[in-house]
């Protein structure tokens, strides 16, 4: 079998169409975890004028060499202060208050003593302290937030301070999930002997495509039939954008699903890539629709996910990438166990601003060792021209704490 190389497969999964424009309006407070699809913009500045950031007293810079300055007032927080101070005066003025006209230090209540309606200054401070100038925080017009982002709870505040009651979002794809394989047993269900394995994939991936901002539409498990795999491929894709199944994708006798897609209608992208775990991935289109029929061992699915359906969740919402890569150091030597791009389980460590990569505590065996992705992991990428690597060598991580 004729196997695509890993950067050619990403190519092409790169350039599929993908319907990215569909957006619905939902309110602030339930926009936690969607993706924005609209930039957020500034309509003014912040703050609009002058502001105190501190509670005090404020007066003109000028008048601190004076030994007493007469005090006309108070200037709580959201009143609005029209007075305007002149030499020898000042306005006790609260944070959060706009500074009265004429003044442009706020020396805070600790730096002075207070006598018969005046202030003493017992240690000065200097110009403009206290004070935030207009559009310290941003200017009428700034882009604060990128259409593309998703929301967390720093947007959310900030788009609570701009007014924002309702926020254009991203429709969440909706992405089904089946597990094939009749020796796999779902949630609950007896075991009737030892060598039938119980369902995670399922599970994982569904939480996975959660995670990235998907709607994930749990299918369960079904066994080795054709045309029961059949009829749930086909009722999947009329509510789902992505429809992923895990096993029956290799050359076994009962691996029914690499034969069913073409039958109901779908056009395979590709069969096949250069990578280890995962050779036996298939992606295929039907109209605006998506299958991608993953292995069946749990780190295989699980890192082919990754790679080949959490880009296409994040084109269907509008963002730039599915995650993060970083270029870090090796901390030990490293041995390559095969020709293909290979995508280990590592740990990554940050020093002195720099990622450093060790495979502590993590076992090398077969694709099914989905514990080794335990423990804020990541996946180490070495190329098919990569051989041994020594302590020191930079390889390209993806980190898996940010989808």
């Amino acid at each position: 079998m004729s196997l695509l190389s890993y950067e050619t497969s990403q190519n092409m999964l790169d350039l599929l169409h993908v319907n990215s424009s569909r957006t619905e309006n939902v309110a602030l407070s339930a926009s936690l975890g969607r993706v924005l699809a609209q930039d957020i913009v500034a309509e003014y500045n912040d703050p609009q004028f002058p502001t105190a950031s501190m509670d005090g007293y404020a007066v003109m810079h000028s008048d601190l060499q004076n030994k007493e300055i007469a005090i006309l007032g108070d200037n709580p927080a959201g009143s609005d202060e029209k007075r305007t101070i002149k030499s020898g005066e000042c306005i006790k003025t609260f944070t959060g208050s706009k500074m009265p006209n004429g003044a442009d230090t706020l020396i805070q209540i600790e730096n002075v003593s207070v006598n018969n309606g005046k202030i003493t200054i017992d240690e000065t401070v200097p110009l403009g302290n206290a004070v935030r100038p207009v559009g310290e925080g941003y200017r009428a017009g700034d882009v604060l937030i990128k259409k593309g982002t998703k929301i967390g709870f720093v947007e959310i505040g900030v788009m609570a301070a701009l007014n924002r009651v309702m926020v254009k979002v991203a429709i969440r794809p909706r992405v089904a999930v089946i597990s094939t394989g009749s020796e796999i047993l779902d949630l609950g269900v007896n075991s009737t002997n030892p060598s039938q394995i119980r369902s995670s994939n399922n599970y994982t991936l569904a939480a996975l495509f959660e995670q990235a901002g998907a709607e994930a539409v749990q299918l369960g498990t079904i066994g080795d039939e054709r045309e029961g795999i059949m009829e749930t491929f086909q009722n999947a894709l009329l509510s789902a954008d992505i429809l992923v199944s895990t096993g029956g994708v290799s050359v076994g006798d009962y691996d029914f699903v690499k034969d069913i897609v073409p039958r109901i209608g779908a056009e395979v992208v590709y069969k096949g890539v250069a990578i280890k775990p995962g050779k036996h991935i298939m992606v295929a289109q039907r109209e605006d629709k998506f299958i991608l029929a993953l292995p069946g061992f749990a780190y295989s699915s699980t890192v082919t996910a990754i790679l080949y359906v959490l880009p296409l969740i994040a084109k269907m919402l509008g963002r730039k990438s599915a995650y993060k890569t970083v270029a870090a150091k090796l901390g030990e030597k490293f041995t390559k166990r095969s020709k293909l791009t290979e995508f280990t389980a590592c740990n990554v460590l940050v020093e002195d601003g720099e990622y450093f990569v060790n495979f502590r505590d993590k076992k090398v065996g077969s694709s099914a060792i989905l514990t080794n992705m335990l423990d804020s992991s990541a996946l180490m990428i070495t190329g098919e021209d990569d051989g041994d690597l020594e302590q020191g060598t930079y390889v390209n991580v993806i980190l898996l704490d940010n989808f």
